[in-house]
């Protein structure tokens, strides 16, 4: 099988729209094309059922309570005292539209920090005006009920001109909202930094995420956690912060007309239209990445008893994005921490950052969050967890798949299915579902491998790779508790030549030990083992590369393995020195790593960047925290 380049992991028309992007005209923050298309097409909570109406009303009353019958409310920020903005990501900034130059201004902060609402005139009861979303969710396994948007507020949708994406600006940390439960609205500067780094981190690696904009300190603002933190606000984008969690809580409370006006939202205007869907695979070989679209929103595919409609289709759109983000996951070793279904992203996003981490050793039972004692997310569990929660979708649009040629049907749309039918409905339904666990298993599996064999710099994939070299490696990372991401970036260097002998190898294994060496094994065997793997991966890379392209492989590698990555004991260090310190330059220098995490240099302090990317402290290592934040 040849594998395409790397670089399909971002798809060549969004790079081409990126590169036109810097030829356009530079676009000042209030600048930006805004619009509110998810509060102009689903309903609002019907106790403040216009902006008017929420702006108007005093800002205690729009605290926790329960809403039924809606998607959202309107809410305001509560305009913080003399916010100091501490860090703008230049990549999030070109992706929206904007310059750098765009962050620099009076009204930027003013925005980012929900001191100012744009585009909402006060004196007219005009504009856009922000809302919280409404969702439930599965945490941890059990029913949570009502979560919601308890501490993050969306401001309005804005469309980068050249890429034609639209993203849903929003805070986190902007105060409280009718889904903030027993909680104060607020997000700690522990957390922010975190998410601010991560995000960015993430969408270098090419991991479908959700971004971060702009990071903000809130000097007045106290938050108790486990203890008195400082409270900060994150500005974050991303293509929808719908989840399966919105799903969840419609189903719970058996809202299925909002389910079905739900689901055509998400096709229609997430999805740009029904035709972008894939169709049902002729060939049986779910993987492929190229998969038939364009099936129009009428069209029922299939025979008798296997019949799927749209919104089969869109529930299989889900489940693809997803298998593709879990595989990315997977294969740097990204562990999410808390994987709840509504901290699962209908646009197979990476979402939510709480607890989450970058494994160090290879630990497939590694979770990075200290509250998971049974390991349901730890970084072994990731696919099925996610496949977990995707089953729960299937159970909220099972009706809709399930109704087959009778979806459109006004008595089904009015009634649902017919007494005597309901057999025939769940037979359909569970038989969809199954044939999508297929599908997910099929797309994870052909991504994990594409990108494993792009790390290991191979050009194409022979079935015996994965358990010759894939498996086999990972055994012997997790036996000689090897460190897993820096072992492909000092892979991409060594040469072929060095290889041809066994004592060439054994000395080459000795590069991807720890400073300490070994753990649990002789030395000798330790070399041994590694050594054996060398000479299994030589063969390989001689059978795509040949003689002689040691520099174009290391080239090709190196494009693929950062040498950094936003290790936990980085970001501790980080928010050490930004909130018991007061230093500032420190968040955009790590920022600049983050969104070039192949570069061999950045260009800073030389010392401190080789720190960040070498040997882990060994008393560092595989760190846990809460989901505090």
């Amino acid at each position: 099988m040849v594998l395409q380049s790397p670089l399909r992991q971002r798809p060549v028309h969004a790079r081409l729209a990126q590169m036109a992007a810097h030829t356009l005209p530079r676009l000042s923050f209030n600048d930006l094309p805004r619009t509110h298309v998810f509060t102009s097409k689903l309903p609002p909570d019907p106790s403040f059922p216009t902006p008017l109406d929420s702006h108007k009303a005093p800002r205690e009353s729009l605290g926790p309570r329960l809403v039924k019958g809606a998607m959202y409310t309107y809410v305001r920020p509560e305009p913080p005292r003399e916010p100091e903005l501490l860090a703008v990501s230049p990549a999030a900034l070109a992706d929206i539209g904007l310059g750098e130059e765009a962050g620099n201004t009076a009204e930027f902060r003013e925005v980012v920090s929900g001191t100012k609402i744009l585009g909402w005139c006060e004196k007219t009861g005009e504009g856009i005006y922000p809302w919280a979303h409404c969702y439930g969710g599965y945490q941890f396994g059990s029913w949570a009920g009502q979560l919601g948007d308890g501490r993050a507020i969306s401001l309005f949708e804005t469309t980068n001109p050249a890429t034609h994406t639209r993203y849903e600006m929003q805070l986190k940390g902007a105060g409280k909202t009718p889904f903030s439960r027993f909680a104060d609205g607020k997000a700690v500067l522990r957390s922010s930094i975190r998410e601010f780094i991560v995000s960015e981190a993430l969408h270098a690696l090419s991991i479908p995420t959700t971004r971060a904009l702009s990071l903000t300190l809130l000097p007045h603002s106290t938050v108790q956690r486990e203890r008195l933190e400082p409270g900060a606000i994150v500005c974050r984008f991303a293509q929808t912060w719908l989840r399966i969690g919105t799903f969840d809580i419609l189903r719970a409370r058996g809202d299925r007309g909002l389910i079905r006006k739900l689901s055509t939202y998400v096709a229609e205007e997430v999805f740009c239209g029904w035709e972008s869907l894939p169709a049902k695979p002729l060939s049986g070989r779910y993987e492929t990445a190229d998969i038939r679209r364009g099936i129009p929103g009428k069209v029922v595919e299939g025979g008798l008893g296997e019949e799927e409609n749209r919104f089969a289709r869109l529930y299989r759109e889900i489940v693809r994005r997803n298998a593709m983000t879990v595989a990315a996951w997977q294969a740097y070793a990204f562990t999410n921490g808390v994987l709840n279904t509504d901290n699962t992203s209908l646009y197979g996003l990476s979402i939510d950052y709480g607890p989450f981490a970058f494994l160090d050793n290879f630990d497939p039972n590694y979770t990075p969050n200290h509250d998971d004692h049974m390991l349901r997310y730890s970084y072994r569990n990731q696919p099925t967890i996610i496949w977990w929660n995707l089953v729960k979708l299937g159970e909220s649009s099972a009706e809709l798949f399930g109704a087959g040629t009778r979806v459109d049907e006004e008595d089904f749309i009015e009634n649902g299915v017919r007494e005597g039918d309901e057999d025939e409905l769940i037979k359909r339904a569970e038989g969809i579902i199954e044939r999508a666990g297929d599908e997910y298993k099929a797309v994870f599996l052909a991504e994990y491998k594409r990108l494993m064999a792009a790390r290991l710099g191979l050009r194409t994939h022979k079935d015996e790779d994965f358990q010759n070299l894939f498996s086999e490696l990972l055994d012997t990372m997790s036996s000689l508790e090897l460190d897993f991401n820096h072992f492909f970036r000092r892979l991409a260097s060594v040469r072929l030549a060095e290889l041809e002998s066994e004592k060439g190898r054994k000395e080459v294994a000795g590069r991807f030990f720890h400073e300490e060496g070994p753990t649990g094994i002789t030395e000798e065997s330790a070399r041994t083992r590694i050594g054996n793997w060398l000479a299994a991966w030589r063969i390989r890379a001689l059978e795509d590369w040949g003689e002689g392209k040691d520099e174009e492989r290391e080239t090709a590698m190196k494009a693929v393995n950062p040498k950094f990555i936003p290790r936990s004991w980085v970001l501790d260090e980080i928010i050490e020195r930004v909130e018991r310190k007061g230093e500032r330059e420190i968040l955009q220098r790590v920022l600049h790593m983050a969104i070039q995490p192949f570069n061999d240099e950045w260009g800073g302090d030389r010392a401190e960047e080789e720190r960040f990317c070498g040997d882990i402290p060994k008393m560092q290592r595989a760190m846990q925290c809460s989901c505090s934040s």
